[in-house]
């Protein structure tokens, strides 16, 4: 009987014991969120590794929309995810001065002042800009005079009927979007000449010549691979996009070596490297994980194999 007690007694410390530890590991879970877009899947995925490797369980949800991603962080079903700088400013904040948010290191103190007083905390930007751009096949715009926003305004005022765009549903709507272009460049789009789809779809459609112009991000792999070109923001109408991992307050309270953690991707990440990270994914169909490791360890950020 004695020896049936002591057993019992070490059963219940054991089973404390093992409790008490997946307590502790539970508490250092993180939830990881992303956009619905390659770059929004990439960042992620390098931030995921990072923290995993620092000892965290990770758990990434991403392929939703930028006002979802955001409610999201709101209501801690994210943790943190990648924002861009200008996307805060103008969608969620409404504001439109130019003076700052065409100039990267005012609408990130803008933003992050804001956000603070929601308990939201912007950590280390990462470099490249990843602003919207209007993209034509190079042949084309060169056959019809185009090098840039003004002059396609002009051309569809002359032809409202002739060209088509592809744009995603977000796009149309929101106010850094093709409405705000229309009205900077003072130029109208009859309706039907614009096709809805996501936004991975528009470089196809461009390329396969089912639309004349289309939306697409700055850093995107596909716009040389495809032989596209961007068209000038000659009137300077998108806002700078910096990519910053946001973070809710109490999170980072708890964990304050996050922002340690993820800032080698703030110091490494260019432009031209998240270009060849996206055309990797989108034009040679690499898988998201392959090149989020293997882009880790050219900067010597995780351990080799």
């Amino acid at each position: 009987m004695k020896n049936f007690i002591k057993f019992f007694v070490c059963l219940l410390v054991v089973s404390a014991f093992s409790l008490s530890g997946a307590a502790i590991a539970g508490e250092r879970n993180l939830i990881v969120g992303g956009k619905n877009f390659t770059e929004q899947l990439l960042l992620p995925e390098l931030a995921s590794i990072l923290l995993e490797q620092a000892g965290f369980d990770v758990t990434v949800k991403t392929g939703v929309g930028s006002t979802i991603a955001r409610k999201s962080l709101e209501n801690a079903q994210f943790d943190l995810y990648y924002e861009y700088t200008g996307t805060a400013y103008t969608l969620y904040y409404k504001q439109k001065d130019t003076k700052i948010m065409t100039v990267p290191e005012k609408v990130y103190d803008w933003v992050k002042k804001a956000d603070s007083e929601k308990g939201l905390v912007w950590l280390d930007p990462v470099k490249f800009n990843n602003t919207y751009t209007l993209m034509m096949k190079k042949t084309e715009a060169e056959k019809l005079g185009i090098t840039s926003i003004s002059d396609l305004g002009a051309y569809v005022t002359e032809n409202p009927d002739e060209l088509i765009f592809a744009l995603d549903s977000e796009f149309w709507e929101r106010p850094d979007g093709f409405k705000g272009i229309m009205k900077t460049y003072n130029f109208k789009l009859p309706v039907n000449q614009v096709k809805k789809m996501s936004v991975g779809l528009t470089y196809q459609a461009l390329k396969k010549g089912l639309v004349n112009s289309a939306m697409g991000f700055a850093t995107d792999g596909r716009i040389a691979a495809f032989g596209f070109v961007n068209l000038v923001d000659d009137k300077r109408f998108f806002p700078v996009y910096n990519p910053v991992p946001v973070v809710r307050k109490e999170i980072l309270d708890k964990y304050p070596e996050i922002k340690a953690i993820l800032k080698p991707i703030a110091d490494n990440l260019t432009t031209e490297e998240m270009q060849q990270l996206n055309k990797a994914v989108d034009v040679d169909h690499k898988p998201v994980h392959d090149v989020a490791v293997d882009w880790l360890k050219s900067k010597n950020l995780i351990k080799q194999d």
